[in-house]
């Protein structure tokens, strides 16, 4: 293991990397890249995620500068989130993560449930 001495930008690869590792970041990208511009309600409904998880999800790809929030004001007020340009620079890999997990998703059910089988017995 690198100590702080060897890396010492790992800690803060590490705040990155638990952030664009986080399953509802990558949702949420994913969604934001399929569709464009979209508000609240709309990502919420499209991700089946409670509102208080989507609110800090999406409050901290803001702050990483994954996601650009902009705010209308309208009677109701409107919200609309889409992916900067460094969020449009994300899709790539997480596309690739979406397409190996498409193309394996037939041996990880069949390593699970071997596993399974085996921790049964």
């Amino acid at each position: 293991m690198l100590d702080q001495t060897q890396c010492p930008d790992c800690q803060r690869i590490n705040d990155v990397l638990s952030r664009v590792g986080d399953r509802w970041s990558v949702l949420v990208v994913i969604s934001l890249a399929q569709y464009g511009t979209l508000r609240f309600n709309e990502l919420k409904r499209n991700l089946g995620i409670s509102q208080r998880m989507l609110s800090l999800t999406l409050k901290e790809l803001e702050r990483d500068g994954l996601v650009h929030r902009k705010y209308h004001q309208t009677i109701p007020p409107k919200v609309e989130y889409s992916l900067t340009e460094m969020g449009q620079s994300f899709r790539e890999p997480v596309n690739a993560l979406g397409q190996w997990s498409l193309d394996h998703l037939a041996k990880i059910d069949a390593a699970r449930a071997e596993y399974d089988k085996r921790q049964d017995s």
